[in-house]
């Protein structure tokens, strides 16, 4: 299974694709979209669609994992991310591409082990599960890659439950 793992944002968006078959990751992808701050806003969510519309093209993942948005302090960055992941959602269905939504948490729990783990040691555990030399740059890419793990975590179990319903 070919997934796409996505971290929302409007300034970096990372992005980590891997497959994950018969129990084990290879990574085939990762990186970021990126737009500059003095770029018009809805010229910067047309750059974030038009990037993951092409990563999607060129790596054909069958699922798309993307962290549910969450309220901080800073309801205007709320809202921008919010808007961002709209336009990755639109792209995503455009191509065909499920998505499938994991809480921060659901994303510790399942690549550490451990739902308040600290955002060094997802990286840390993103980086020895994928068996890459070093964390993966910037820091929206890894927890990309963290997304995709987790959507194979969560695929892989409801595989089996499905399994012992016969």
């Amino acid at each position: 299974m070919i997934i796409l793992g996505i971290d929302p944002g409007y300034a970096i968006v990372g992005w980590g694709v891997i497959d994950y078959t018969a129990n084990r990751f290879s990574v085939i992808d990762y990186g970021a979209v990126t737009t500059e701050a003095k770029t018009p806003f809805n010229r910067r969510l047309e750059m974030v669609f038009d990037g993951v519309s092409e990563i999607i093209t060129r790596y054909r993942p069958s699922a798309l994992a993307i962290e549910k948005l969450f309220y901080n302090t800073n309801a205007k960055t709320v809202i921008d991310v919010a808007q961002s992941r709209g336009v990755i959602n639109l792209a995503a269905v455009k191509n065909g591409v499920e998505i499938f939504e994991y809480t921060p948490l659901q994303v510790k729990q399942s690549v550490v082990g451990y739902g308040r783990a600290e955002k060094k040691q997802v990286q840390e555990m993103t980086r020895v599960i994928l068996k890459l030399d070093k964390i993966p740059k910037p820091d929206d890419t890894a927890d990309a890659l963290a997304m995709a793990i987790c959507h194979a975590h969560a695929s892989g179990s409801l595989m089996g439950k499905l399994r012992n319903i016969r």
